[in-house]
C-alpha cells in the first residue's frame, strides 16, 4: 500500500509543497527571476498594504461576488425546475453546461468582440430599438465595465452550479416529497423545507467556490480589458507586478496575503452555513419520515389487534 501512495505523494510535494515553500521564501527578498537577491523580510507584505494597485485591486473582487450570488440563485432555480420532469430538460441542461466545458481564453476573446464598440451586443441591442450614440462603451466606461467582465464570469460558471446542484437534488428521497405533499405541502415549502436543508452540503460547497473565484478572478479581466480603465483585479496586478515590473518578492508577497484572506473567508463561510443550517441538522428529514412510518406500522398493529379482538 506505501508503494501505491509513494508516487502521487512525491509528485504531490515536487509540484505543489515545494514550489509554495520556494514561494514564501521568495516573499521576504527584493528579487527579479535573474540576478541578486535582497532580503527585505516583511517589507513587501507592508507594500500589499500599501499600495493601492495592489491590495485596493481587491475592491473589485465585490463586484465578482454580487455576480456570485446571481449566479448561484439562477443555478438553484433552474437546478430545482429541471430535476422534475420538464420537456426538452435535457437538451436545456447541456446548453447551460457547455460554455464550462469552452477554455477561459477563447471565452474572453468571445466576449472582448461580443462588447466591443458597433459589435455584437450594440447590434442587438440596436434592432431592439436602442440607438448606436445613446450606448455606453461597455468595456471603457468605468461605471458599468466590471459588470460587463462579471456577466462573462456568470455566463461561464453558472451551468457548473446548476449541474451540481440537480445532482443534489436528484438525491433527495422521493418519498419525502409524497409525505409533504400529503400535508399539504406547495412547491415552495418543499423546496424550503425538504430540497434546502437535503443539499446544504453543496450548497455551502459552490458558495465557497464562487467566493474564493472571485477573489483570484484572473481570464475575463485579463483577456478582455487586460486590466485596463479600473478593471485590473487582484490576479491581473500581481502578474503586471511579476512578469512586466519583475518585482518577484512583492508579487510573492501578494500569492501569500490572497492565501490567508481565501482561508479566513472560507472558515467565515462555513460558521455562516453551520449556523443558518443548524436546525436542519437538529432535524434530519430522512428521520422525520422514518418516525412517520414507525407510527404508521405501529397504528396498523393496533388496528389488527382491534379486529382480531372483535371478532
Amino acid at each position: 500500500m506505501f508503494a501505491f501512495m509513494i508516487v502521487p505523494l512525491l509528485l504531490l510535494f515536487v509540484f505543489t509543497y515545494l514550489p509554495f515553500g520556494k514561494m514564501f521564501s521568495f516573499s521576504f527578498y527584493n528579487m527579479k527571476y535573474v540576478g541578486a537577491r535582497k532580503f527585505v523580510g516583511l517589507k513587501n507584505y507592508i507594500k500589499v498594504f500599501q499600495r493601492d494597485d495592489c491590495f485596493g485591486a481587491l475592491k473589485l473582487s465585490l463586484y465578482y461576488m454580487l455576480g456570485s450570488v446571481v449566479q448561484l440563485s439562477l443555478a438553484l432555480y433552474l437546478a430545482t425546475i429541471l430535476s422534475f420532469k420538464v420537456k426538452g430538460g435535457n437538451i436545456f441542461k447541456g446548453f447551460m453546461f457547455f460554455p464550462f466545458l469552452i477554455n477561459g481564453i477563447a471565452i474572453g476573446f468571445i466576449f472582448k468582440f461580443f462588447y466591443t464598440r458597433g459589435f455584437v451586443f450594440d447590434t442587438v441591442l440596436q434592432w431592439c430599438g436602442f440607438q448606436l450614440d445613446n450606448l455606453p462603451y461597455w468595456l471603457r466606461d468605468q461605471r458599468i465595465n466590471n459588470f460587463s467582465l462579471v456577466g462573462t464570469s456568470v455566463w461561464r460558471y453558472f451551468g457548473q452550479n446548476m449541474v451540481l446542484f440537480i445532482g443534489a437534488i436528484m438525491s433527495v428521497d422521493a418519498e419525502l416529497y409524497e409525505a409533504a405533499m400529503l400535508d399539504g405541502a406547495n412547491r415552495f415549502q418543499q423546496f424550503k423545507y425538504i430540497i434546502m436543508p437535503s443539499i446544504k452540503t453543496i450548497i455551502t460547497l459552490n458558495v465557497i467556490l464562487s467566493i474564493t473565484g472571485s477573489l483570484s478572478a484572473f481570464e475575463p479581466p485579463y483577456v478582455i480589458t487586460d486590466g485596463a480603465n479600473g478593471t485590473g483585479t487582484y490576479f491581473v496586478v500581481m502578474h503586471q507586478i511579476a512578469h512586466t515590473q519583475q518585482k518577484v518578492g512583492l508579487a510573492s508577497a501578494m500569492a501569500i496575503v490572497l492565501l490567508l484572506i481565501i482561508f479566513i473567508a472560507t472558515i467565515l463561510q462555513k460558521l455562516f452555513f453551520k449556523y443558518v443550517f443548524r436546525s436542519a441538522e437538529d432535524e434530519d428529514p430522512r428521520a422525520a419520515i422514518r418516525r412517520e412510518r414507525a407510527v404508521a406500522r405501529s397504528i396498523k398493529k393496533l388496528e389488527k389487534k382491534s379486529a382480531v379482538g372483535g371478532k
